[in-house]
């Protein structure tokens, strides 16, 4: 019996061990598809919260629409914050887009009453009349829109190779704008730096087929200003340190001395100031001029540096001829000339020294100088979506007007591969203009 008892005990213990691996296999494998489960599920309401979000940004452009309408028009805010009633007017409509809160672009759409607060749900299909479609529990909680920025951000391309920034800043402060600096190239996608712009101490412009190693790209700043009064020929000269145009062309490089190392026969190098590149305002007018050559700035870019953009410049701006500037025709062209490498870029205004244009301080060109806050020209909506329990919040600008209107890059253009001009008998006529 004692023997035949030792055999029953050793199965037992193997049925037992046996049973316990299996027990941790089962859990492991419960484990992982739980894991999976919730994993999925959060993604879901991840996406579904973005698209909330996305769903503000969207009612966002609708408001600023009404809001740009009413300006047109010519209505004015009321003043006092808007209270009872159903209908939204004009003046209510001014009101919210001029003092910002999360529940503005609700009021201004009328999906949020005057007197009430809160999120606007959002439908999970297209859907009619009063009930909204919500089995995902989908709603945007918090949209801001400013009409007024600090800056002007957008992206250049091969397809949209220029940018025209018409700011409007009144005309009390466009003649206060002394200094404007140019950002570009983020790397924000881990971009990689080339810098083959230049070849030992002279620029080397490189041919298109190579062009896309160039990188951070050479980048070409228009400006177009005038005095309240002026006469077209005045756009053709340069006077002194005055021009109603100039077109710099600012080509990064790696090498901070050769930047730094004054003007050659074949570029101009930006002054550094506190690290910063300064093209001024001589250099600026002098691009206009009959009389000189129009010499690329070099301006140097620290790859190793962990602000948002590579390269920067700091350009001082000439006076227009014959008085003051004037906010009306008072723009920038912002372009790469070559049409590759792909940049972001930004563009900001700076005021004179001991003028005060806003809160905002900062030491530009070793000055301590306030920012001209622009509007007009871009909206930037903050957007805050839910789906359940889970918030995704995104950060959008857009254009409120047209930048990407038609300008000229050539005088000639070739068309096709082989590089022919043609003859007037082969042009087909594909469009005509009148002026």
């Amino acid at each position: 019996m004692y023997s035949k008892f030792k055999k029953g005990a050793a199965s037992f213990y193997i049925v037992a061990f046996s049973t316990l691996i299996l027990v941790i296999i089962a859990a492991s494998f419960a484990s992982v598809i739980i894991s999976a489960v919730t994993r999925t599920s959060n993604d879901d309401l991840s996406q579904s919260a973005y698209d909330s979000a996305l769903a503000g940004v969207e009612d966002a452009k609708l408001a600023y629409v009404n809001y740009a309408k009413c300006i047109q028009a010519g209505e004015k805010s009321a003043g006092s914050k808007p209270t009872g009633g159903s209908a939204v007017s004009c003046a209510d409509i001014i009101y919210w887009m001029e003092h910002p809160d999360c529940d503005m672009v609700g009021h201004i759409l009328g999906r949020i009453g005057k007197d009430d607060s809160g999120e606007v749900q959002v439908s999970d299909t297209v859907t009619t009349g009063p009930n909204v479609d919500n089995n995902l529990n989908q709603a945007y909680t918090c949209v801001v829109v400013n009409t007024t920025l600090g800056d002007y951000r957008s992206s250049l391309s091969a397809t949209n190779q220029t940018k025209i920034v018409k700011a409007h800043f009144g005309s009390s402060i466009a003649d206060k704008i002394k200094k404007v600096r140019i950002n570009w190239y983020s790397n924000r996608e881990g971009s990689v730096y080339h810098f083959t712009n230049t070849t030992g101490s002279r620029v080397a412009f490189q041919p298109l087929m190579n062009i896309a190693a160039s990188t951070p790209p050479t980048l070409s700043v228009g400006l177009v200003q005038t005095a309240n009064t002026f006469n077209l020929s005045d756009f053709d000269e340069s006077s002194g340190n005055r021009t109603n145009r100039a077109t710099i062309y600012l080509v990064p490089t790696n090498n901070k001395n050769l930047a730094d190392d004054g003007t050659t026969e074949t570029y101009i190098g930006a002054l550094n100031s506190n690290g910063e590149n300064v093209v001024t305002s001589a250099i600026v007018a002098k691009s206009n001029s009959k009389y000189d050559k129009n010499l690329p700035s070099l301006i140097w870019c620290n790859s190793s540096a962990t602000s948002e953009y590579a390269c920067s410049a700091v350009v001082e701006l000439p006076e227009p001829i014959g008085g003051t500037r004037s906010n009306e025709t008072f723009m920038f062209a912002v372009s790469i000339p070559y049409g590759q490498p792909n940049t972001d870029f930004s563009i900001e205004f700076w005021c004179e020294n001991g003028v005060r244009c806003s809160d905002e301080t900062a030491t530009v060109g070793n000055q301590n100088l306030t920012r001209a806050e622009i509007s007009g020209v871009q909206v930037l909506v903050d957007s805050t979506g839910r789906a359940n329990d889970l918030y995704r919040r995104i950060e959008t600008r857009l254009e409120a007007q047209d930048t990407t209107f038609a300008v000229p890059f050539y005088a000639i253009q070739l068309l096709g591969n082989t590089g022919e001009i043609l003859m007037e008998k082969d042009i087909t006529v594909l469009r005509e203009y009148n002026f």
